[in-house]
């Protein structure tokens, strides 16, 4: 027969109300006695029910992850919810994963999405996370929500890591190592990755005194595809640049089997970098010079801080996550002419 709450209780020496309250997160617990509570919890396998708590508490003890569809972020998306379900491991919660269209109204459609999963948060990542009437509308509802890497102010807890920085970073090694002629292929217009990575691009080279010349810098939506005709435009100019900085590694990739196309060695010839540091960056030869981009200790504490708000409503943060850079063979010096 299935453990029971009374069981633990009687086991741990406690009330179920004390019980009860470890199970919520509720912080008035002290350490020693949720440390003991949490043994007895395991030692007889207590498995919540999740309905009944629900309808006891008002609570459906589900945080939902609001994303755009996935075909070209995949991976990212990915790293995502592994930092989620780390985030609800070990407390009464439970992740749903629902896809909405950018293209869609999200803010007339999310009463809908609310009525039927009645989620308790919310976190939403890009273009959602930049999405004002949305979050205006989850205040209006007051559903507690998170956002990732947000442009806007309007968000009370916001998760991220300094891109805009990071991006700089990718520029100044390419400048150490010689290069002048540094091309971008840019993200998603509108996005706000788009706008961070293309600012950092442009600050390295005005710490470096190059000016910015906006015929090296075209733009691409994030995918292979669009990285591949980014580098055919760069690469067919009079003077094709020495380097090419896409915005994320599929666009970077993109690139790479561009310059492959037309005979030029990687990175004898041309030296290429991306962002983000997805699984593709070490499987590509050779391997991708990029930013490791923290997505699960990210999204960990997007989902760790949205729960704490629904206990305390006033809790605010605005974080960065650090970030590593990734040297890897496809950058080196430039070729002498």
């Amino acid at each position: 027969m299935p453990a029971r709450i009374e069981d633990v209780a009687a086991h741990a020496g406690v009330s179920t109300k004390t019980v009860s309250r470890v199970l919520n997160g509720h912080p008035s617990v002290r350490a020693t006695l949720r440390t003991r509570i949490e043994a007895s919890i395991r030692a007889l396998n207590y498995v919540p029910n999740p309905a009944a708590r629900g309808l006891a508490g008002n609570r459906s003890y589900l945080i939902a992850l609001l994303y755009d569809n996935p075909t070209a972020s995949s991976s990212y998306i990915m790293e995502l919810i592994v930092g989620m379900l780390q985030a609800c491991n070990g407390t009464p919660y439970n992740a749903v994963l629902h896809p909405f269209h950018a293209a869609d109204d999200l803010a007339a459609r999310i009463d809908g999405f609310v009525a039927t999963h009645r989620p308790d948060a919310l976190v939403l990542v890009p273009p959602h996370a930049n999405n004002a009437k949305l979050l205006q509308r989850l205040d209006e509802l007051d559903i507690r929500y998170s956002t990732i890497s947000s442009k806007l102010r309007q968000s009370r807890i916001d998760i991220g890591f300094d891109e805009r920085r990071a991006a700089a970073d990718i520029i100044e090694h390419l400048l150490s190592l010689g290069h002048r002629r540094i091309a971008h292929v840019s993200g998603l217009k509108g996005h706000g990755a788009q706008v961070w990575r293309l600012n950092g691009y442009r600050d390295a080279l005005r710490k470096a005194g190059i000016e910015y010349d906006e015929s090296l810098v075209v733009e691409g939506d994030f995918t292979f595809a669009s990285g591949a005709a980014g580098a055919k435009a760069l690469l067919s100019r009079r003077r094709p640049p020495t380097a090419i900085f896409a915005a994320n590694d599929d666009m970077a990739c993109g690139v790479v089997r561009e310059a492959y196309e037309r005979g030029l060695a990687i990175p004898d010839d041309l030296s290429v970098c991306g962002f983000d540091d997805t699984p593709v960056s070490q499987l590509i030869s050779p391997g991708l010079t990029t930013v490791r981009q923290p997505c699960r200790e990210i999204s960990c504490l997007a989902v760790e801080s949205v729960l704490q708000s629904i206990r305390d409503p006033a809790m605010s943060l605005k974080a960065r996550v650090p970030y590593q850079m990734q040297l890897r063979a496809s950058t080196a010096k430039p070729a002498k002419p």
